[in-house]
């Protein structure tokens, strides 16, 4: 059928008007980064992306977050320092790695003060937590929300031999994360600790330029440290977890209404993931047995006995003071 010309101009007309009656999308008000350095499919990053959506419907609309796992954002030191000005709105950030700006941070790493992951939460959802937090806010200029993402107990890796005594570390060029306790940690325990991003840890191992590192087992699988090491030494010697911050000034612009869904959902979101690294790591060894990796026991005793040599509680316990000290024996072993 031949279109005439008063035919198209309505169906124009008209095609217009219904062009016209679409509502665009209305953008958020509040488009916020939140980056960190654990692969996509680690329960902190899972977690946190269902939070975000959850955060966006709470608030019409007004919330937008959106995750940069990886280091896609930079280095930890360098979104720790976009965070600070502004630049990145939102971190999940260990501890450790806020030392140089508020030490008490890194009191969550201290060798083998924890006995279980229970004691480790009751810490840091009670006295403790709140001490690190208080002190991240009063010299960091960043918000700390109350509940701490867990990561997990490390264990060490190695690519010539398995770790059984403290006697078997001597020498050993050993990877860790950035962090003055975690340095500190090796060199007392008589290892050759080198600091490296997670990012580069791999081609560190695969190059040879370190023959060890030490992460919770479900990194060593989702990171892939199967195909460049041989041996798990289930040493167990420090626990670690991911606060999450927020640039204060952002935090104060989100308004009270916000930063209440935010807190909540965000808190629930780091309980679930706590509940998933209990599911997981109870398939992760098995699975890690099958890529071919061996496990073995560690003399913790060994370790410990090292530690005490080395002075290590005595000069931690003098790095953090007598508050954070005190309340962290609430909940610890009993350290020399």
């Amino acid at each position: 059928m031949p279109v005439t010309r008063q035919g198209f101009v309505i169906s124009g007309a008209a095609a217009f008007a219904t062009i016209g009656m679409i509502t665009p999308a209305r953008a958020a008000q509040f488009e916020l980064k939140y980056g960190h350095d654990l692969p996509a499919e680690h329960p902190i990053n899972v977690r946190s992306v269902e939070a975000f959506a959850r955060i966006k419907k709470a608030t019409n609309g007004q919330v937008e977050i959106k995750s940069f796992p990886t280091s896609q954002l930079g280095s930890d030191p360098a979104m720790i320092s976009q965070l600070r000005s502004g630049a990145v709105e939102s971190l999940a950030m260990p501890g450790a790695f806020l030392n140089a700006i508020a030490p008490l941070a890194s009191i969550e790493n201290l060798a083998y003060a924890y006995p279980s992951r229970d004691v480790v939460f009751r810490a840091m959802d009670g006295d403790l937590g709140k001490v690190i937090r208080d002190d991240i806010q009063a010299k960091g200029g960043m918000v700390v929300l109350d509940k701490i993402w867990e990561n997990g107990f490390r264990n060490i890796t190695t690519s010539t031999k398995p770790i059984k005594t403290v006697a078997d570390l001597a020498g050993l060029k050993i990877r860790v994360s950035p962090g003055k306790i975690r340095v500190d940690t090796f060199q007392s325990l008589g290892a050759a600790p080198t600091p490296i991003p997670l990012s580069e840890l791999y081609t560190a191992l695969q190059t040879h330029v370190i023959d060890a590192q030490e992460n919770p087992l479900l990194l060593i699988d989702q990171q892939k440290f199967y195909e460049v090491q041989k041996y798990v030494s289930m040493s167990e010697h420090i626990w670690s977890g991911y606060w999450t911050l927020f640039n204060s000034d952002v935090w104060k612009k989100l308004g009270k209404t916000n930063q209440d869904i935010i807190s909540r959902e965000m808190g629930a979101a780091a309980l679930a993931a706590r509940n998933d690294n209990v599911n997981l790591n109870k398939s992760v060894r098995d699975k890690l047995t099958r890529r071919g990796m061996l496990f073995n026991d560690v003399d913790k005793n060994s370790f410990k006995a090292k530690l005490v040599a080395a002075n290590y509680y005595q000069r931690w316990k003098a790095e953090f003071g007598p508050t954070a000290w005190a309340a962290l024996e609430k909940y610890a072993n009993k350290l020399a």
